[in-house]
């Protein structure tokens, strides 16, 4: 099958197929008309399923309903859903998007999907030179904050009911920020740590504030970004690694120089795991001083490690 399309040619097919029929159509009249399916039943509705939620991660609006005498399921993507408005952009502006949107991949084909929805194309992309992957909560929340609905979420085991002031990125991640009720604060939540689906509320929930930037409010100091009870460590840190130690920590330390030129450092913890790779950057030079727990975590987890 030298001749077969791609997945991300298949998909686009799909996509292109969907915004051109005028009439749902089911997944076996799909199958038919997009290439690069296989032909065992079983095998096509599984590549079927799977490129259906590429498309929906990449925030295409399937739309579906019963056809025909049997109720099958039909399938439709509506233009008017689909496209975004003439944003009035140059042929300059265009062609600048096309090659931002080709630097800078966000898997499963969103590039040409985002582009596609300003009714332009990716023609000729060179490889990126960054990678940002989708997650299957993400096209749910950006339609909740398009909408201004309150969601519900399951995120690290805990139930959260959260307006959504809006969405960023940062260090290969996507980030939902917000004002969360249940707590009543503005919280910043990694989109890959959503457990299950996303429930959505009514339009016109809430109005964030007209101020607003969700990068404010995404931490740049990992072992700050965790919903672990704020908690303050002590590190005790050789005095050749000190400058280390706070380079590592951003300078976000409280320090204290002992008369043999070893520092104490102590910093606010609230993501223990990310706190241990820290510990761990500085090998046997530094030493958890308090609190016992934390000092236990470290060890038990350098154990583990030791112990594979």
């Amino acid at each position: 099958m030298a001749d077969a399309p791609s997945r991300v040619e298949r998909v686009l097919n799909l996509l292109a197929l969907l915004l051109d029929t005028r009439v749902p159509l089911t997944r076996d009249e799909i199958v038919r008309e997009v290439s690069g399916y296989p032909p065992q039943q079983s095998a096509y509705r599984r590549a079927f399923e799977r490129d259906k939620e590429i498309l929906r991660g990449m925030g295409v609006p399937i739309t579906t309903r019963p056809v025909g005498d049997a109720g099958e399921t039909g399938y439709i993507v509506h233009p008017d859903d689909y496209y975004l408005p003439d944003l009035g952009l140059t042929p300059e502006e265009t062609a600048a998007l096309r090659v931002a949107v080709g630097a800078v991949s966000l898997g499963s084909g969103a590039g040409e999907g985002a582009l596609m929805k300003l009714g332009g194309a990716v023609a000729g992309a060179g490889t990126p030179i960054a990678s940002l992957p989708l997650v299957p909560a993400l096209a749910t929340l950006f339609e909740a904050f398009r909408r201004r609905a309150v969601v519900t979420f399951r995120h690290r085991g805990a139930s959260r009911t959260v307006e959504p002031w809006g969405l960023t990125s940062k260090r290969g991640h996507w980030y939902l920020v917000g004002w969360d009720r249940d707590r009543g604060a503005i919280r910043a939540f990694r989109a890959d740590r959503i457990e299950g689906d996303v429930e959505v509320g009514p339009a016109g929930g809430f109005d964030p504030p007209a101020d607003f930037r969700p990068d404010d409010h995404v931490e740049d100091r990992p072992w700050m970004l965790g919903d672990d009870e704020p908690v303050t460590v002590r590190l005790l840190v050789d005095a050749d690694h000190a400058d280390r130690a706070l380079e590592l920590l951003r300078g976000d330390a409280k320090t204290v120089t002992r008369p043999d030129g070893a520092v104490e450092v102590e910093v606010t913890v609230t993501n223990r795991a990310a706190f241990r790779s820290v510990v761990l950057d500085l090998l046997d030079h530094a030493v958890v001083c308090s609190p016992p727990d934390v000092r236990d975590d470290v060890v038990a987890w350098l154990e583990r490690i030791a112990a594979r």
